[in-house]
């Protein structure tokens, strides 16, 4: 009656292999792994000065005065970017003043761009405002990370001899 033994107590029994303890069990605290991160959300009272760079996915709501890469981008509707931002998925529910580039565009109908957007697919909503070019291409974020071609030996022209003035 006061044994220690665990064969008399309620609760679900163990099997012979599982005698974990509470302490092997994992904690979570510590980091487990995980097939995708969760989006990053930079908040409406928050302002980054700079670039931002991952290859997860972002919902800013708040301001960013840089440019952004991410796989997924989401700018709210209290948002502004001021910068180029590059994503395989980006829609634009607020302000972007800047380049657009992106796999798949879209721009609903609270959204504000003002500049080029380069895209393989668009969807533009009706009351969308943007002020700027669209040009379609097949990889359009290959466009800045172009290798850059050795340049091309010109023929050396030689300086032509000044004529000396008449008098």
């Amino acid at each position: 009656m006061f044994s220690k033994s665990r064969v008399n107590e309620p609760g679900p029994k163990q099997a012979d292999g599982d005698n974990k303890s509470w302490t092997d069990m994992p904690n979570s605290d510590s980091p487990a792994p995980r097939g995708k991160a969760a989006a990053s959300i930079l908040s409406s009272d928050l302002t980054v000065v700079g670039n931002l760079k991952t290859t997860g996915d972002i919902q800013v709501e708040g301001t960013v005065e840089g440019d952004i890469r991410a796989h997924l981008l989401t700018v709210g509707e209290s948002a502004t970017i001021r910068g180029e931002i590059v994503a395989d998925d980006i829609v634009v529910n607020g302000r972007v003043i800047g380049r657009v580039r992106g796999l798949k565009v879209r721009l609903t109908s609270t959204a504000r761009v003002e500049g080029d957007i380069i895209h393989k697919t668009i969807a533009i909503e009706s009351g969308a405002h943007f002020e700027g070019s669209v040009q379609r291409q097949d990889d359009p974020l290959q466009q800045g990370k172009k290798a850059i071609a050795a340049p091309q030996a010109q023929p050396a022209i030689p300086p032509q001899p000044k004529a000396a003035p008449s008098a």
